[in-house]
């Protein structure tokens, strides 16, 4: 395993006014085993100790409890070893505004303990593999967004780490450079560098992840391959929108249908989880026409990892988020 946490916790002290503390627990006991090789991400709201996390993982943050090994060191007791095995990109990317492109690489080069020639040699290939060469002596903070992230995220792996940590990746990014990006992070994966990132967007962590656990109020909440994780619930989910006063009704009478796993009330809506959605929808519409329970909007798709949450903490992760 290049990570292994047991417990990890992280209690932070919050001012409050007239002179008052409070204790804010942002991870409550947190355990990840991420194996060599993998892009495994961390997913979850914002606000649910992802970015705590990581930055524990990473030696930027010590924890309050629980033990953590990365790379085969303890990070509470090998900093140093840690530091020397990973690449980090936060989210706000890291790099220097002022400077070129080019000059960021090669003093990130130049810290890691390379010589000059070295250092400008490996800044060369990574430009040449981020297609950043005809930025690079640019000032940073005349390029696009797509293109500072890229140059973080070169900046982040100059040390050629066997990990890498990435916290939110395509924040702010347009959908064009979303993909480019995951693209880049996938390439890596093929390189031999692990990858821990965060996100709370679904469709991101179910495109790139091996494996992946979803963190909710500083807890683990589920854990696994995105596809297990999907199969945990039946197959197709039917998203229902009825008239005032009906969702119990329906609920109650989809619930004896026997095709039908379960069904949830989510705020004006039901999610009726059956197996064959494709062929069971016209038995689900004539039950609720016997019923005379009219429908204002109905849609038939596939499990998503948004099911997953809603099914382990009671409401959708996209309306926590």
């Amino acid at each position: 395993m290049i990570i292994e946490a047991h417990g990890l916790r992280k209690t932070f002290t919050a001012k409050r006014g007239r002179g008052k503390t409070e204790q804010v627990e942002a991870v409550r006991g947190v355990d990840l085993e991420v194996e060599a090789g993998q892009i495994f991400a961390v997913l979850g709201p914002n606000g649910a100790g992802k970015t705590t996390t990581i930055r524990m993982l990473a030696t930027l943050i010590p924890p309050t409890a629980g033990t953590a090994t990365v790379a085969g060191h303890d990070v509470a007791k090998e900093p140093g070893k840690v530091r020397e095995n990973i690449g980090y990109v936060g989210q706000a990317g890291g790099v220097d505004e002022n400077a070129p492109g080019r000059d960021g690489l090669v003093l990130a080069a130049r810290l890691g303990g390379m010589s000059r020639k070295q250092a400008e040699s490996r800044s060369e290939e990574l430009l040449t593999s981020f297609s950043l060469t005809e930025f690079a002596d640019r000032p940073i903070k005349t390029l696009s967004g797509g293109q500072k992230r890229r140059f973080a995220l070169a900046i982040g792996l100059v040390n050629r780490p066997p990990l890498f940590f990435l916290d939110e990746p395509t924040t702010g990014l347009d959908p064009q450079n979303r993909a480019n990006l995951w693209d880049e992070v996938r390439a890596l994966r093929k390189q031999g560098t692990s990858v821990l990132l965060t996100t709370h967007y679904l469709e991101e962590a179910d495109a790139l992840c091996d494996r992946l656990v979803i963190i909710d109020h500083g807890l683990v909440v589920a854990e696994g391959r995105p596809d297990d994780l999907k199969k945990e619930i039946a197959g197709d989910v039917v998203t229902l929108r009825l008239g005032d006063a009906a969702n119990e009704p329906a609920q109650a009478l989809l619930s004896a249908e026997p095709y039908v796993k379960e069904v949830r009330t989510e705020d004006e809506t039901l999610r009726v989880y059956v197996d064959d959605g494709e062929h069971n929808l016209p038995h689900l519409l004539r039950a609720l026409e016997a019923g005379g329970l009219g429908i204002q909007s109905i849609s038939l798709d596939r499990a998503t990892l948004d099911d997953v949450f809603l099914r382990h903490t009671g409401r959708s992760l996209r309306d926590a988020d």
